[in-house]
């Protein structure tokens, strides 16, 4: 195991990779920027180290500061957390040019499967099922015209090197597609730098299904079942369940073994998530691969027990993966609301300011919240706005949506606006405790929004 390890991340997934290091028994090294200089979870590292300015671009993207971090402080690896270089193939080569361990899949994975298009055509080779669509990036508008009349609208215009909705515009008319061309490339290459795009059909009534994988260096590989993740906004994830509603036991089988064969195949080491659209015939369709941990790994480990994170490191260290796929089983049901310091009652608007009042309710062997902030804490305004994940599990989905309105109701935070009060109004639709809900759930549930509107205005 590594002696020692530095963090290049923030907040709540700084926070978890402190936690998973001193599981295995490394030293853990927290990098920080000048705004984050009073961030609670730096009281948990071993050593801490500021790395520059507030804005991510003068800090935790400057591959040079965290690199020299890491020297300074005898580090022998960079466990990158989630967004700002986890899926940076050049800072893992750049770490094994200082002779770091960057905890993480090869630089070959993170590009084979960073451009969309080249990840698709890898994984239908490798034998899973695809969405219909370009084979490439598009080469021109005329182009992306003539394979839409082929698969048939409506469509979706994708960003070969995108994420988190950019450079993503669905289109349901021949009219509409050179708009949202023109839009689709303007953000994607303001974005990521690649204004490539490519074309999949979109499902109507679409449910987003991912699973996670664990891959050691010796060719063992295991999934830990599936998550839905359907709950979202403008294709950014709002609350995510494992196991999947209304899925086929068999199924997962079925495709874990395509997943395995697959993952294994292109050769891939570490933790990764593969991500499925689910049509209303049950149909799984390959969208892409995440190479680094979700946001959302709380909910699997909550219903397998397995430590996602711990496992990152062990891997990386040349471990063995010594799970085998029979020994992971999935216990119960587990939920998972983000967090975040936004205001949907004004169009989620960013609401930074000074937590007065943070008092979380009781936490436990069937309620968790990952988090960084503590009462007092200020929320800067240069990063994601999520401050905390709050997980519960029961026995059944029904113990797990009602320990989780309870946490939720009991949940005291102030005077930042959150999106609490809109995961109590999620929770309790009837559709969604039903589990017939897709990824149109929000848009088809305006009345949700709108009451909390009505409420803040009255």
């Amino acid at each position: 195991m590594f002696r020692k390890v530095l963090v290049a991340n923030r907040g709540e997934i700084a926070l978890r990779i402190i936690r998973a290091c001193h599981a295995v028994g490394a030293k853990a090294v927290a990098v920080y920027s000048e705004a984050d200089a009073n961030s609670p979870h730096l009281k948990e590292a071993d050593e801490t180290i500021c790395i520059g300015g507030g804005a991510p671009s003068s800090s935790y993207l400057r591959q040079e500061l965290l690199l020299e971090a890491a020297q300074i402080t005898e580090c022998q690896a960079i466990h990158p957390g989630f967004g700002f270089l986890s899926e940076n193939a050049l800072f893992s080569v750049r770490c094994a040019d200082h002779k770091l361990t960057f905890i993480g899949p090869s630089a070959r994975a993170i590009r084979t499967m960073g451009d969309k298009a080249t990840a698709r055509k890898t994984m239908q080779a490798a034998g899973l099922p695809v969405m219909p669509g370009s084979k490439d990036v598009l080469p021109s508008l005329d182009a992306a015209r003539e394979r839409a009349d082929e698969i048939g609208y409506p469509v979706l215009l994708k960003a070969t090197s995108g994420g988190g909705g950019r450079g993503m515009r669905r289109v349901d008319a021949p009219a509409d597609l050179e708009r949202a061309w023109n839009e689709a490339t303007r953000e994607a290459a303001g974005a990521f730098g690649d204004a490539g795009l490519y074309l999949e059909k979109f499902i109507v009534g679409g449910r987003h299904i991912e699973f996670q994988v664990l891959a050691d260096h010796y060719g063992n590989v295991v999934h830990l079942g599936e998550r839905e993740c359907s709950v979202q906004r403008n294709h950014q994830k709002l609350l995510e369940e494992a196991p999947a509603t209304r899925f086929d036991p068999a199924m997962r089988e079925r495709i874990g073994e395509q997943i395995r064969h697959a993952v294994r195949a292109i050769g891939y080491v570490n933790a990764g998530t593969i991500e499925f659209l689910m049509d209303q015939d049950g149909q799984l369709y390959f969208m892409e691969m995440n190479t680094r941990i979700q946001v959302e790994h709380p909910v699997t480990e909550m219903i397998t027990g397995v430590d996602l994170v711990a496992w990152q490191l062990r891997i990386a260290a040349g471990e063995r993966l010594t799970l085998r796929q029979e020994d992971i089983q999935l216990k119960g049901h587990a939920i998972e609301v983000r967090i975040n310091a936004e205001d949907p009652a004004q169009n989620f608007r960013p609401s930074p300011g000074t937590l007065e009042t943070f008092a979380p309710p009781a936490l436990g062997q069937h309620l968790r919240l990952d988090t960084h902030v503590e009462q007092g804490y200020q929320i800067p305004p240069f990063y994601d706005s999520m401050i905390g994940k709050l997980i519960a599990w029961g026995e059944d989905r029904p113990q797990a949506l009602q320990r989780m309105q309870a946490a939720l109701s009991a949940f005291e935070i102030g005077p930042v606006a959150t999106t609490i009060p809109l995961h109590q109004k999620i929770l309790a639709d009837p559709d969604f405790q039903r589990g017939q809900y897709d990824c149109a759930f929000l848009p088809t549930h305006q009345h949700i929004l709108d009451e909390l509107t009505q409420k803040k205005e009255g």
